[in-house]
């Protein structure tokens, strides 16, 4: 009832836009009405059309659900034999365990404790310096752990005695002095093969010093080596042939070298100390050139007034020749003008000898001054870096501490030989002094008894 009432208004809509169409393009009354029988004729024909496509797409619909519904139990069907079959398989696999389990007997453990080993075994062989020479093996300790791991494959006896000969040569390797060709990481950047030393478990060295294994597995050089007394060691290693050698030792694999290598050297404590550092190092050098050019000076006059006093003439190269030449062309003179003379000629040499003395003695002084300028600077930066950021990481505070105790330490180091020196410079100079006077009083002592 439906489909007739669709078809019924179907066709009445077509009448009404055919008539109205119709009556847009007829001229009378007869033309149209014979446009409308012809749209009427032709609104049957299509709806006869559309009636014959819908029933034989009617019966396509009907086939393709009939096909659906066949597939349906078809699949139903494939699904409960399939899901029989697993649970068939299931009791198969159980029953299979239950024989393997039986027949393993104590083999069952010994596999267990075999795959702990290889487990244990990979672990330390992926960590040892032995893989440098034996780089392969962690692959078969892959392949043995996953085979143990599996339920359908046990280990044979070869892949037991394989095991066994890789523990044994682990222990065997760590306990030699072994030296090889390897590729090495340098500390620029680039790498090239060299000849190395690996010294048992704990060490590898080459030419340039001591080397780390990383965790690639390749081998680079240190960025920086530790002092030289142990890069000593590492030559005569790489030097021997045979006996025995002293070397420095790395007991813990990589920490103490590590701590040895990021303790500060000579030099960066002095830059630790910073501008204030380098003023009191420039002045202790200045000093100390100042203080060696004196006493060299100074040595060669004391020697030279030591052969005048075993003289009788007069020398004009020393300073006691000189004043012994001034009592030589004044002898004719009074006593008094005679000891005025060689007080003059005394006084004339003071210079000389004394000169430079007093620099030393305010280097002496001033460097201590310099490191408290330097302790003071650097507490100020450390009071700023707690101000700014807390006190809550020490490392930002090392700067400014290391910088107030370095200086402290320069400013002593200098200070103590400064006064060292000026001690040994000064007692020279008034040795010669000593000499100046009691050899002119002795003169004016004779000349006054010859002439009294």
């Amino acid at each position: 009832m439906k489909r007739i009432t669709t078809l019924l208004a179907a066709g009445l809509l077509a009448v009404g836009l055919t008539t109205a169409n119709a009556q847009e393009s007829a001229s009378s009354m007869s033309e149209l009405l014979r446009l409308i029988e012809q749209g009427q004729a032709r609104d049957s024909q299509e709806a006869r059309q559309r009636e014959a496509r819908f029933r034989q797409q009617q019966s396509e619909q009907q086939n393709l659900l009939n096909q659906a519904r066949a597939e349906r139990t078809r699949q139903e069907r494939e699904s409960a034999r399939l899901e029989q079959e697993f649970q068939d398989q299931q009791a198969e696999i159980v029953a299979a365990r239950a024989a393997l389990d039986q027949r393993l007997g104590a083999l069952k453990e010994l596999f267990g404790v075999l795959q702990t080993v290889a487990g244990d075994a990979q672990g330390r062989f992926s960590s040892s310096l032995t893989s440098l020479q034996y780089p392969n093996r962690e692959d078969f300790l892959v392949e043995l752990g996953s085979k143990m791991a599996s339920a359908t494959e046990l280990a044979s006896i070869e892949d037991i005695e394989r095991l066994w000969y890789e523990l044994q040569r682990e222990v065997t390797a760590s306990g030699n002095v072994v030296s090889f060709p390897h590729m090495v990481t340098k500390a620029n950047g680039e790498q090239a093969e060299e000849e190395v030393v690996r010294v048992g478990m704990f060490n590898v060295i080459s030419e340039a010093g001591y080397l780390e294994l990383n965790d690639d597995g390749s081998i680079s050089e240190l960025p920086r080596q530790p002092e030289g007394r142990f890069l000593g060691t590492t030559d005569d290693v790489m030097s021997a042939d045979s006996g025995y050698v002293d070397f420095g030792l790395d007991v813990t694999r990589g920490g103490i070298l590590g701590l040895l290598v990021e303790s500060p050297t000579i030099v960066d404590r002095i830059n630790q100390g910073g501008i204030v550092g380098y003023c009191i190092i420039a002045l202790g050098i200045l000093g100390l050139l100042m203080a060696l050019v004196r006493w060299i000076a100074l040595s060669s006059d004391s020697r030279k007034v030591s052969a005048q006093l075993k003289r009788d003439s007069a020398s004009t190269d020393n300073p006691l020749g000189r004043v012994l030449a001034a009592y030589e062309s004044n002898q004719q003179a009074d006593t008094e003008t005679l000891e005025l003379k060689l007080s003059e000629a005394a006084l004339k040499e003071m210079p000389g000898l004394t000169k430079g003395l007093l620099f030393i003695k305010v280097i002496s002084v001033v460097a201590p001054l310099m490191g408290l300028l330097g302790t003071v600077t650097g507490m100020i930066q450390t009071f700023q870096v707690i101000t700014l950021y807390g006190a809550g990481d020490p490392k930002l505070m090392a700067g400014g501490i290391s910088q107030a105790l370095m200086t402290t330490v320069l400013g002593l180091v200098v200070a103590i030989p400064m006064v060292l020196l000026h001690t040994v410079v000064s007692g020279q100079s008034k040795k010669i002094i000593n000499i100046l006077q009691s050899q002119s009083a002795g003169l004016v002592a004779q000349h006054s008894e010859k002439h009294g």
